[in-house]
């Protein structure tokens, strides 16, 4: 992979990784065309352009009230969350594409930061393709369904609002039994499904030179990609 550009490192961190998961990705034949690594750092710049001017679309709730505990009431508060998130390694601020994430960590990830609606899906469509893995997560999430523990009240508590695991577990069940899917205007969405992102990367300039052409050219924005 000699021909990784070096943008790719700054922005991918560990672009080898990010590739061999990629590699993973495209063999379990849940894409047609895959990005190269630059069209992903474009999907890296999106997804914080995401966090910066459309922060109120990340670990937020439209549907359901906090829980009624005071931990859920200050965990409310997403600079108060980020720590324990951290802690607890549910999130990993700079791998904003999933692909650096190991299985495991995904499942952290599920269980411990809010996903909006069916935001999880995205983190759902890396997962399945590891063998076993979406199995895992049902017993964990059943786990804290199912039973009153000081752990899964803590988690509950750390996603912060009624209901995510209760979705979440009903989510993963029906992909285990059908696969993962979305309604239709959800699964073009690059915010909710993994495939869309990979698909909006594909679309983008393939080098760092064509990427500057069109920005010059005022035919590429960093929220939203090729105009």
């Amino acid at each position: 992979m000699s021909d990784i550009p070096w943008q790719a490192y700054v922005v991918l961190g560990r672009p080898r990784i990010v590739q061999q998961n990629l590699d993973r990705v495209r063999d379990a034949g849940v894409i047609d065309q895959v990005p190269n690594l630059w069209q992903l750092s474009l999907g890296v710049l999106r997804a914080w352009h995401r966090n910066l001017f459309r922060s109120d679309t990340v670990g937020t709730c439209t549907s359901f009230p906090v829980r009624d505990t005071w931990r859920a009431k200050l965990l409310l508060y997403r600079g108060l969350r980020l720590p324990f998130l951290l802690a607890e390694g549910a999130v990993v601020p700079l791998d904003l594409t999933g692909l650096k994430s190991t299985p495991a960590k995904l499942v952290r990830h599920l269980m411990g930061a809010h996903h909006d609606g069916n935001q999880f899906v995205y983190d759902l469509q890396i997962l399945q393709c590891y063998p076993g893995k979406m199995d895992e997560l049902r017993r964990e999430v059943t786990a804290v369904v199912a039973t009153d523990t000081p752990r899964s009240r803590w988690l509950r508590d750390l996603t912060v609002f009624e209901n995510y695991h209760e979705n979440l577990k009903a989510t993963v069940e029906r992909a285990i039994e059908e696969g993962v899917s979305l309604p239709e205007q959800e699964a073009a969405d690059p915010d909710i499904s993994f495939l869309a992102f990979l698909d909006w990367c594909a679309r983008q300039p393939g080098t760092p030179a064509e990427t500057w052409r069109a920005y010059r050219g005022g035919r590429y924005r960093v929220g939203a990609g090729l105009c």
